[in-house]
C-alpha cells in the first residue's frame, strides 16, 4: 500500500500585533457599512449643502455703507484715538514725570472705570500713530499701555491709590515706565518696544473717558445705562527732562474735526494751569482698540447651525439602526471586545463628519464673505480675511472640528439610549438650546450657560478678539461668547469624551 505524503499548511498570522489588526479590520469592517447605507450617504450630503447654503443665506440681508471715517492702528487694527492732550515735543532722549491728584466726572454722570489719567509718548499728532502710555483709572489701578492693544497692570494693589507718581523714559525705540505712591521708590511697570518713533515725539500729559452703554437684561425686558461722557483730570509735579523745541506746553483735542471739515460728535476739551503748577485736563475719547464693528467671521457660518443637526442625525442613526434591527448582536458576536467596536464607530463617524463638514465650511465661509464685500463690508474698516489666516481658518477648521464633535457626541449617546428620536433630542437640546436660551435670559444667566453647555462651541467661530482693557457689553445675540475660541470647543469636546466613557460602560454592562 502506497502512502502519499499529507502536507501541513500554517494558519495565516497577521505580521501585526493581534490587537491592532482586529482593530484595522473593525475599522474596515465599519467603513465598508457606512458606505453601504445610501440613507448615510444622502444624510452627509444634504447636510454639507445645507450648511453652504444657509452660510450664505444669512449674510444676503446684511449690509453697511457709510459712517464715519475709521482709524487705523500701528498692526492695522481698527482703533479709537481721541483724547485731551497737554503735550510739547521731545527730541531724543528724555523722562517725562507727573502726578495725577484726581479723577472726577464733569458730565454729572457715572465715572467709566477704564477712564485714563496719565502721561504719553506718542509718535505724533496723528490718530492712529505709535505710543505708550502711563495711566491711572478709578477702578483698573495703574497701567501701562501701547500701541493700543498691548496692556499690562500695575504689580502692587498699592499703585491704585490717588495721589500717583507716574513716569516714562525713552531711550531710543524703547520706553519704560514706573508708578509710585510718593515719588522716591518707583516701581517698574514694564520695558517695551514701541516701533515707528521718529526721533521728535510728542510727549504730555492726557485724560480720555470712553462713553458706553451699560446693558442689564433681565426676563421683564433690557435696560442701559450710559457711562463715560467727559471726565476731568488733575496733574501737578510735571517735569520733562531732555531736548525740547517748545519753552511751553499746548493743549489740543486729538481726534477733533479738522478746520474747515464735517464736524465732530465730541465736545471741545479744556485745559487750565496754575501758577503753582496745576494742570486741570477736561475732556473724553479713548485710546484702545475699536470693538463694535460686526463681526465678520462669525457672520459667515451661520449654516453651522443647521449642519450640526444632520450630523447629530448622522453619528445617531450609525449605531441606533444596528440596535433596532439586531444587527449590533452579530457585530459583537464577530468581535467580542465591545469597546473596540465603539473606537472603531467613534473613528469612522469623526473622520467622516470632520472630512465632510471641512470643506463644507471652506466654501460657506469663502462664499459668505464674498457677498459680504459685495455689500459693503470692505477695507479698511473690515480688512480682507484670507482663509489660510487667522481667524479665518482657526474658525474654519474649528467649525468642522464642532461639526464632527457634535456626531460623536450624538453617536455615544445612541449607545447609551439605543433610541433615535429621543438621542437627536437630548443633543439638540444639550448644544442649540442653551443657546436659544441665551438671548431670554438675564446676562449672568446666558453666560453662564454659554460657559457650562456644549453650546460654548460656537466660540470656536468668534473672529473679534476680545481685549481685556477694553470694556464691552458681550451679548449672545451679538455672537459674543464668555469663553475663548479654544476654551469653548473644548467644553464640547469634554461632553463627548464623558458621554463615550458613559457610552463604554453602557456597552460593557448591558446586553446587546
Amino acid at each position: 500500500m502506497t502512502t502519499t505524503p499529507t502536507r501541513t499548511v500554517s494558519p495565516y498570522r497577521s505580521a501585526l500585533h493581534p490587537a491592532r489588526a482586529d482593530f484595522g479590520r473593525l475599522l474596515r469592517a465599519e467603513w465598508a457599512k457606512f458606505w453601504t447605507v445610501r440613507a448615510w450617504l444622502l444624510v452627509l450630503a444634504v447636510g454639507a449643502v445645507v450648511t453652504v447654503l444657509v452660510c450664505q443665506l444669512g449674510v444676503t440681508g446684511s449690509s453697511v455703507s457709510g459712517g464715519p471715517a475709521v482709524v487705523l492702528g500701528p498692526g492695522g487694527e481698527v482703533v479709537k484715538d481721541a483724547f485731551r492732550f497737554e503735550h510739547r515735543p521731545l527730541t531724543g532722549d528724555g523722562t517725562i514725570t507727573a502726578r495725577v491728584t484726581g479723577i472726577e466726572s464733569a458730565s454729572g454722570g457715572a465715572l467709566e472705570p477704564w477712564t485714563k489719567a496719565g502721561i504719553i509718548v506718542k509718535a505724533s499728532m496723528k490718530q492712529g500713530s505709535s505710543y505708550a502710555a502711563v495711566m491711572t483709572t478709578p477702578a483698573h489701578g495703574v497701567r501701562m499701555q501701547w500701541n493700543f492693544t498691548h496692556d499690562t497692570a500695575g504689580p502692587s494693589s498699592d499703585l491704585a491709590k490717588a495721589p500717583q507718581w507716574l513716569q516714562l523714559k525713552r531711550l531710543g525705540g524703547k520706553l519704560t515706565g514706573y508708578a509710585s505712591v510718593n515719588g522716591e521708590k518707583w516701581t517698574r511697570l514694564g520695558e517695551v518696544g514701541v516701533g515707528g518713533l521718529p526721533r521728535t515725539v510728542q510727549v504730555g500729559l492726557f485724560l480720555a473717558t470712553p462713553a458706553r452703554d451699560v446693558v442689564h437684561r433681565g426676563f421683564g425686558g433690557s435696560s442701559a445705562v450710559s457711562g463715560g461722557g467727559r471726565a476731568t483730570g488733575t496733574f501737578d509735579h510735571l517735569t520733562l527732562q531732555g531736548t525740547s523745541t517748545a519753552t511751553g506746553w499746548t493743549a489740543t483735542d486729538i481726534g477733533a474735526p479738522a478746520p474747515g471739515g464735517p464736524p465732530g460728535p465730541a465736545r471741545p476739551g479744556a485745559s487750565t494751569v496754575t501758577p503753582a503748577g496745576t494742570y486741570t485736563l477736561t475732556g473724553q475719547g479713548d485710546i484702545a482698540p475699536d470693538e463694535n464693528d460686526p463681526d465678520m467671521v462669525q457672520m459667515s457660518f451661520q449654516g453651522v447651525v443647521m449642519g450640526l443637526l444632520f450630523m447629530a442625525a448622522l453619528g445617531t442613526l450609525f449605531v441606533t439602526t444596528e440596535y433596532k434591527r439586531g444587527l449590533i448582536r452579530t457585530t459583537f458576536t464577530a468581535t467580542p471586545s465591545r469597546l473596540k467596536v465603539l473606537a472603531a464607530k467613534t473613528t469612522v463617524i469623526a473622520t467622516v463628519t470632520f472630512a465632510t463638514g471641512l470643506p463644507a465650511t471652506a466654501v460657506g465661509f469663502t462664499w459668505a464673505q464674498k457677498t459680504l464685500r459685495s455689500n459693503g463690508f470692505g477695507p479698511p474698516e473690515f480688512p480682507d480675511l484670507s482663509l489660510l489666516e487667522q481667524p479665518a481658518l482657526r474658525a474654519v477648521v474649528g467649525s468642522a472640528a464642532l461639526l464632527s464633535l457634535v456626531a460623536v457626541l450624538a453617536l455615544a449617546l445612541g449607545v447609551v439610549l439605543r433610541n433615535s428620536a429621543g438621542t437627536i433630542a437630548t443633543v439638540v437640546a444639550l448644544v442649540l438650546l442653551p443657546q436659544i436660551l441665551s438671548f431670554a435670559f438675564p446676562l449672568p444667566a446666558a453666560q453662564w450657560l454659554l460657559r457650562v453647555t456644549p453650546a460654548a462651541a460656537f466660540a470656536i467661530q468668534q473672529g473679534v478678539t476680545r481685549y481685556p482693557q477694553v470694556q464691552h457689553n458681550c451679548l449672545p445675540e451679538s455672537g459674543c461668547y464668555p469663553l475663548t475660541p479654544y476654551h469653548g470647543l473644548a467644553v464640547l469636546a469634554a461632553y463627548a469624551l464623558a458621554a463615550l466613557l458613559l457610552a463604554a460602560w453602557t456597552t460593557r454592562r448591558r446586553d446587546a
